[in-house]
This record gives C-alpha cells, structure tokens and sequence, in this order.
C-alpha cells in the first residue's frame, strides 16, 4: 500500500474541509510549509544571477522555470535526453484540423 502525498492530503482535506479535525489540519500544514521551506532553489554567485533573470523576462517565466528550461535543452543537446523534435516534412505539414 502506497502512503498518499502531502499535495493529495491537502487537497483531500480542501474536498471536506467540514469532517477535518483541527490537529490533522495542523499537522498536514506543517507538512507543507516544511516542503516549500526546504524547496529546491539555485544560487549563483552575482555575476551570474543577471542572466537568468534577464531571460526569464523574456521568454515570461520564472526565474526557476527558466533554469529548468536551459537544463532541459542543455541536456538533450549533449544527449542526456531525447530531444523532441517536429517532423516538418510529415503528413500534416500545411493542413489544419
């Protein structure tokens, strides 16, 4: 049997909020203040950090989603991932559905 994640819990307990008692309430919120707490983040030394802020202006993301982003194509460019690309010769060039 699989233990429910603190995210399913919260959301269970949002669903019936009216039946929750208060300690269970309590501890499901310590829970999740103490996940965002220890949240995963990326510091870089000042002459880096202009960068990636100056991106995610940009392309219109946040600063985490943009370094995800560039990890991302990093990645599949050095092909630690598969790259996803579109066939642009396939069937569906210049239809619409």
């Amino acid at each position: 049997m699989t233990t429910p994640d603190t995210a399913t819990l919260l959301e269970d307990a949002a669903n019936r909020i009216a039946d929750v008692s208060r300690p269970d309430l309590q501890i499901m919120l310590r829970r999740a203040a103490l996940l965002l707490r220890n949240s995963w983040s990326i510091a870089f030394e000042d002459d880096m950090e202009e960068a990636p802020r100056d991106l995610s202006g940009e392309l219109g993301k946040t600063r985490n989603d943009t370094i995800r982003f560039i990890v991302r194509k990093w990645m599949e460019k050095n092909t630690y991932l598969p790259v996803h690309e579109l066939d642009e010769e396939g069937d569906t060039e210049g239809k619409l559905d």
